[in-house]
């Protein structure tokens, strides 16, 4: 069994699905993928995505705004508000992303503040973004005592001294198609080296298929693609993959879905 611990089920086309998201879940569900955090990039879209999936007992939510998000500045009551719906078990997507949008900065630094208060505040764990921005996300999560709420580097693509600072204040590395990239062996070398009880596997969909789907519009099922080059490169079973991954959202997000 899998879990997808990172898709964006409302940002989906479902042109390709008889415009249903019922066969999203049951194209995963046939994969084996069990269970999915569907995460919030904008406050202003989260309660559609609340509607869009309230019927499926086996989707969590987060609830935050990504660091490319920033049009203005977040309203940490807002996010303090939204972030107590009962599905929500995680504070995010947040963080920063100086290689497309050094020019927000301060409100992408000012955001990324708000939500480990946030986070801290309800006891959820945070969801981080974090691209050519390793020093501030690194001291953000130090200096507002992020370790005591932990969270995920998601989508990770940085470098092993990130990853073990971050597994240090009690994160989870989670790794997406990028890891089956052609052009990815630093991230390999990485992939390689976190600890059983600290990885995640994701797809980012509808972003980032894995290889063989590459090019094409990714989606939860893809996520057994980065589990099978996990193993690969980390020298384990299929299984194995799948239970240590599992066995670690769990840990994370010991959750009960309020329906």
């Amino acid at each position: 069994m899998f879990i997808d611990s990172h898709c964006h089920l409302d940002r989906l086309d479902l042109a390709g699905f008889d415009h249903n998201l019922d066969n999203v879940l049951q194209a995963a569900k046939d994969a084996k993928v069990t269970e999915l955090l569907c995460v919030s990039v904008t406050l202003q879209d989260f309660e559609s995505m609340v509607e869009k999936t309230k019927k499926y007992n086996n989707v969590t939510l987060s609830c935050g705004t990504h660091p490319l998000n920033q049009e203005d500045k977040v309203d940490e009551e807002k996010l303090l508000t939204l972030a107590q719906h009962p599905n929500v078990i995680a504070v995010g997507e947040t963080g920063l992303d100086y290689f497309y949008a050094p020019e927000t900065k301060e409100l992408q630094l000012d955001s990324f503040v708000k939500h480990v208060r946030v986070a801290k505040k309800l006891n959820k764990p945070l969801i981080i973004h974090t691209r050519d921005a390793q020093e501030d996300t690194l001291a953000i999560l130090r200096d507002e005592g992020a370790a005591q709420v932990g969270g995920i580097l998601h989508c990770f693509t940085e470098s092993w001294e990130m990853a073990e600072q971050a597994i240090a204040m009690g994160f989870y590395i989670s790794f997406s198609g990028i890891v089956t990239f052609k052009n990815a062996s630093a991230l390999r070398e990485v992939a390689k080296k976190v600890p059983d009880n600290r990885f995640l596997i994701e797809t980012d969909a509808p972003y980032l298929a894995p290889v063989p789907h590459r090019g094409k519009q990714n989606q939860p099922a893809y996520v057994v693609e980065v589990a099978k080059h996990l193993a690969s490169i980390r020298g384990q079973s299929l299984e194995t993959i799948a239970k240590l991954s599992t066995d670690n959202f769990k840990r994370l997000f010991p959750h009960k879905l309020s329906r």
